[in-house]
């Protein structure tokens, strides 16, 4: 295979579709280990005979339904755009099916859990990634890449930028302009202590720009204090749950957390009936 193609592909899905570049090295990964496996130098000599038997290979090499759904879905783009470049006669992914997933419904904090985790002894850094992920709903990558001009406390929202760079207008909390508040000196104190200059929001003890890794480190020590396996993506989930059971309407929460399709948010409001059922029940047992 021409690498050089490969390259260019990428290149489209950041300079014209606007995909981060976490979402862009899952594309190369996926596509690279399909072409590995097809051992096809010619993109024309690829089939979808081809691709089922990549398919079977993924299954029997126990990847979860959602990674062969993500894997398919990179095949099918690079195809696509393939063919629109005229560098493939015609499309062998076409007729692919793609596979189906049993729906779960994402895991949840109760309000008295969040308020718990906030109880704990924080740090000021600590206070503001607590606040913005479960007060704003932000992803952790967003979260990462807020800058300090992406806010204004005074007219309390912040701009977000989600998948494919879609900007999106999110209102912030008293608590959350509390602990932005109290947290920017300290971010100043840090940056000067190391002679370091960034745009980005938070930072850590180094001065340096948080990373999701670290994110994901602290949300998970910190779930270990309520002996409650959590993520940052957890936050995000509670903060969207706890919206819809306080009859928030469900297309302001769409927009919120910047789903681009209705249905994705609906799935909130399956999880919200459960709780009220286990509640339920848990009182008239």
């Amino acid at each position: 295979m021409d690498t050089q193609i490969l390259a260019e592909y990428l290149e489209y899905l950041e300079l014209e579709r606007g995909l981060s570049s976490n979402t862009i090295d899952a594309y190369r990964r996926d596509i690279l280990m399909f072409l590995d496996y097809s051992q096809h130098p010619e993109f024309d000599n690829i089939t979808r005979m081809g691709i089922n038997s990549y398919i079977r290979f993924l299954r029997e090499e126990n990847y979860s339904p959602t990674s062969v759904i993500r894997k398919i879905a990179s095949i099918r783009g690079f195809f696509k755009w393939l063919c629109a470049n005229e560098m493939c006669k015609f499309d062998p992914t076409l007729t692919i099916e793609r596979p189906k997933i049993p729906q779960r419904l994402p895991k949840v904090m109760t309000i008295s859990e969040i308020e718990e985790i906030l109880r704990e002894n924080l740090s000021k850094t600590e206070k503001v990634i607590v606040e913005l992920l479960y007060g704003c709903g932000l992803r952790v990558s967003e979260l990462t890449n807020l800058k300090i001009n992406n806010f204004d406390l005074s007219a309390k929202y912040l701009t977000a930028f989600g998948k494919g760079s879609k900007e999106r207008i999110i209102p912030i909390g008293k608590m959350a302009i509390k602990a932005i508040k109290e947290y920017l000196p300290f971010r100043d104190f840090l940056l000067k202590k190391f002679r370091l200059d960034t745009k980005v929001l938070l930072i850590n003890a180094n001065g340096k720009n948080m990373t999701r890794q670290e994110v994901y480190i602290f949300i998970h020590e910190l779930g270990k204090k309520i002996h409650k396996n959590i993520s940052p993506h957890t936050l995000r989930h509670s903060y969207a749950t706890h919206l819809l059971e306080n009859g928030a309407d469900l297309r302001v929460v769409q927009e919120l957390l910047g789903h681009s399709d209705v249905a994705t948010t609906q799935l909130y409001t399956h999880i919200s009936k459960k709780r009220l059922k286990d509640v339920y029940f848990a009182i008239n047992r």
